[in-house]
């Protein structure tokens, strides 16, 4: 863990914490769970000199987050340590306690994970079907049902749940529970915190939000100005500038897939025409390269396209073409340092990236801005919802050790 105080959620972790002693005291106590997270395992001095407090108060601080499971002492510290005196005892973030549940909505799946301190995924659950058109409620009762598999399973391994964060393929309302539009699931005003269990704390978000939070924070250096691009059925984008994502006023910013590449284009979902979608989305590729619509749709156009399928190799370059169309407006408006294809794009990135670069290179009014694919592919969203949870845990420790008393 890496990444220092995450950017702030109105409904959600992260949240201002008062100019008080008692504030003072919870800031502190996040900074020594970051410290320890980013470079441990630490003795409590090493973590007294990187924050700049006196070894006394922080290991008061220390004996706090121990007491309450968020932190464990490990034994002498390593060698090579400078210094004279007795050796401390390495500190490390717990592998048991509070643990991020994420769980991702998608138009042909459902997925839950449990992520801990550590960030290491310890318990995994995905069912593979379609939601599309399906009412909510069997939807997120199913989903439900998951996240309780997969808490029980974290259970036994000596985790807790300290929240829920679920993305969705649609706009959130401001209110972080909402779903008030998803066009491939064909839901309206949908409040997910009325269907979900009401023990868990709750955050709901666009896929394409959590997964370009989950780039910022698990990418291999990932710079703090980046447009992630993420695809599906739908195509999203999550902004981030300066290490926060650009929500915009309403929270609906980096809806590209809904910008109109060609006005005069097919009828689009969300009552447009020519939306990027109806030229880069995985459906519309697999019609314009005259393939039928499976389960594995990334795998069998990779497949195709690998193997010299013509067809194929053109439907993914003018969806390259398209994709570097509707980038190009973003980069000129935003100027960001990178561009990351990210989800479905990432799987299907060697076909893509040549029309894309070549489209965007032509349109930039700047210099050309550098197209990478991430890592994480199609984990993103799924890993960025978990990792929000955690994240939320080393931001207040004493927060979620005052939840964990309360219930």
């Amino acid at each position: 863990m890496t990444a220092p105080l995450h950017e702030a959620h109105p409904a959600g972790p992260g949240r201002a914490l008062p100019d008080t002693q008692q504030g003072m005291r919870r800031r502190n106590l996040a900074r020594v769970m970051h410290t320890v997270g980013a470079a441990g395992p630490l003795s409590r001095a090493a973590v007294a000199s990187r924050i700049g407090l006196t070894r006394a108060a922080v290991s008061t601080l220390v004996d706090e987050l121990v007491r309450s499971g968020l932190l464990e002492e490990l034994g002498p510290e390593r060698p090579g340590r400078v210094g004279r005196g007795r050796p401390g005892f390495a500190l490390a973030v717990s592998g048991r306690g509070p643990a991020g549940i994420g769980a991702e909505v998608g138009v042909d799946h459902l997925a839950v994970c449990a992520v801990d301190l550590r960030g290491e995924v310890r318990a995994r659950i995905v069912r593979h079907g379609t939601n599309r058109d399906r009412s909510p409620e069997p939807v997120i009762a199913e989903l439900a049902g998951l996240v309780r598999r997969v808490v029980a399973e974290a259970d036994g391994e000596g985790l807790w749940p300290a929240g829920l964060a679920v993305a969705v393929p649609g706009l959130v309302a401001r209110d972080a529970r909402t779903v008030l539009r998803a066009p491939n699931l064909g839901w309206h005003d949908t409040d997910l915190a009325a269907l979900l269990p009401a023990e868990l704390p709750l955050t709901v978000d666009n896929e394409a939000n959590f997964g370009a939070l989950a780039e910022l924070w698990l990418g291999e250096d990932t710079p703090r100005d980046f447009l992630h691009v993420s695809a599906e059925i739908g195509i999203g984008a999550g902004v981030v500038v300066d290490g926060r994502l650009l929500r915009g006023t309403r929270g609906f910013a980096g809806e590209l897939g809904h910008v109109p590449v060609r006005p005069d284009g097919p009828e689009c979902a969300c009552g447009g025409r020519g939306c990027l979608e109806q030229y880069a989305g995985e459906e519309a590729v697999l019609r314009a390269a005259g393939l039928q619509l499976g389960e594995d749709r990334v795998g069998l156009l990779a497949g195709r396209a690998a193997d010299g399928d013509e067809d194929v190799r053109r439907a993914l370059r003018d969806a390259g073409e398209a994709l570097g169309v509707a980038l190009t407006g973003a980069v000129n408006l935003l100027d960001p340092e990178s561009v990351v294809l990210g989800g479905a794009l990432a799987g299907l990135a060697p076909w893509l990236l040549p029309s894309l670069r070549s489209e965007l290179a032509r349109r930039t009014a700047g210099p050309a801005c550098p197209v990478s694919v991430s890592r994480l592919g199609s984990e993103g969203p799924l890993l960025g919802a978990a990792h929000w949870v955690v994240r939320g845990v080393l931001d207040d420790p004493a927060g979620v050790a005052e939840l964990r008393a309360q219930g």
